[in-house]
């Protein structure tokens, strides 16, 4: 292991009072301390040289390490570095062994403790630098969320958006510069939130629907009427057992060519916060439809707008693969399975007796799983209730 030129210490709203021992004998040993312009206004005045961070930081960072990495270096972070910080971004640069951190108690913990929320119960949503529909999924009956704000702004952004959802009579609090001697709290109702607040903010959420309020869940088959479609949607039972088919995994990349509404790509990213989706789609219009609906349901697709299997060509790897439209353009299938990743599933849903042909030709060479679902719902006949069944769905599924 060689000898260790880089500390990380994290900092507090309450500055150099707040630090240890160490953290401090950490900043007064540096030859060169790094941080925000804020961060290094915290700290006393040394013989370090003082370099506050460039903007933009993420490509700028590289470079000034390398320019200064033969001297001791102290880089200033908010709270605790490696949560939501740069610890973890000097770690993935200069690896874990050349990264020493000195952590500060995070924002959250600090929050949770004046809350009297325990933090193993809470939800953490972080929208720095992130969108605001981010918090969509994590809006469910009782839950605790922590919102890690980007600005003053964010609270009236959060309130507007949990009383557009129905959850307007949610508690809601704002935490403004927490372990300062400014610290400040605040609660009210979403929707009664009306308040001027400091940029240093965090926001507590005790999520409560109003009454009618839609309940949107993050596993598979939400209803039909959260999407907004042209009928190139997916239906909902359909779409819980495609989805059951693919088995979304945290962190995996799935493939949803032929996208239409995105209905697959967008539950697939809803079941955890590290899942991936790019969705293929041919029609411009079509794609402006998938990416508004992954924003109102609190995602992010990447949305490729051309025809498969053209258009699949530099993609990453995918883990799986839903084949929704087009599968029965030469090559597409061909192509999907060749960029497979081992252990990737493949999943092709048809209504057609073209591409049930297809489906079944596929079926002979390398197997799987062959369902052929059909779906009845109950509707008016006269004055009494019959069953309209819908058109039935063979869904191909197959393990690579």
């Amino acid at each position: 292991m060689r000898e260790q030129k880089l500390t990380v210490v994290g900092v507090g709203a309450d500055g150099w009072d707040g630090l240890s021992p160490v953290a401090r004998q950490a900043v007064e040993d540096a030859e060169v301390v790094m941080g925000s312009a804020r961060q290094l206004e915290l700290v006393p005045v040394t013989a370090a040289e003082k370099i506050a961070w460039p903007s933009p930081l993420s490509e700028s960072l590289p470079g000034l390490l390398a320019t200064h990495g033969a001297r001791k270096i102290c880089v200033l972070a908010s709270g605790d570095p490696t949560f939501h910080g740069i610890g973890t971004t000097l770690t993935r640069l200069l690896g874990a062994d050349a990264v020493h951190v000195i952590p500060h108690p995070s924002s959250v913990s600090l929050a949770c403790a004046r809350l009297g929320w325990p933090q193993d119960q809470v939800e953490v949503i972080s929208l720095v630098g992130h969108p605001l529909e981010l918090v969509h999924p994590h809006v469910q009956p009782g839950r605790r969320l922590v919102v890690l704000s980007w600005g003053s702004h964010t609270p009236g952004e959060v309130a507007k958006l949990l009383t557009e959802r129905g959850y307007g009579g949610s508690e809601f609090t704002v935490l403004e510069q927490l372990g300062s001697p400014d610290e400040t709290v605040r609660t009210t109702s979403a929707r009664d939130w009306d308040h001027q607040v400091n940029a240093l903010n965090v926001i507590g959420i005790v999520c409560q629907p109003d009454a009618g309020a839609p309940l949107l869940p993050t596993s598979p088959g939400l209803p039909d009427d959260a999407y907004e479609s042209d009928g190139q949607l997916t239906k909902r039972e359909v779409r819980a057992i495609t989805l059951s088919r693919l088995a979304p995994v945290p962190g995996q990349l799935l493939w949803d060519v032929g996208g239409g509404a995105g209905s697959i790509a967008i539950e697939w990213t809803r079941h955890h916060p590290s899942c991936r989706a790019v969705a293929i789609e041919r029609d411009p219009d079509r794609a402006k439809r998938l990416d508004r609906n992954a924003a109102a349901l609190g995602v992010v697709v990447r949305t490729v707008v051309g025809a498969a299997p053209q258009a699949l060509a530099d993609l990453d790897t995918p883990d799986a693969i839903f084949i929704g439209g087009g599968g029965t353009k030469p090559g597409v299938i061909e192509t999907c399975w060749d960029a497979l990743a081992p252990g990737g599933r493949l999943v092709m849903n048809g209504v057609t007796l073209e591409t049930e042909t297809l489906i079944a030709r596929w079926y002979a060479e390398l197997g799987g799983d062959l369902v052929r679902l059909s779906v009845q719902r109950a509707s008016p006949v006269g004055g009494m209730t019959g069953w309209r069944p819908a058109m039935p769905v063979t869904i191909w599924s197959v393990t690579k």
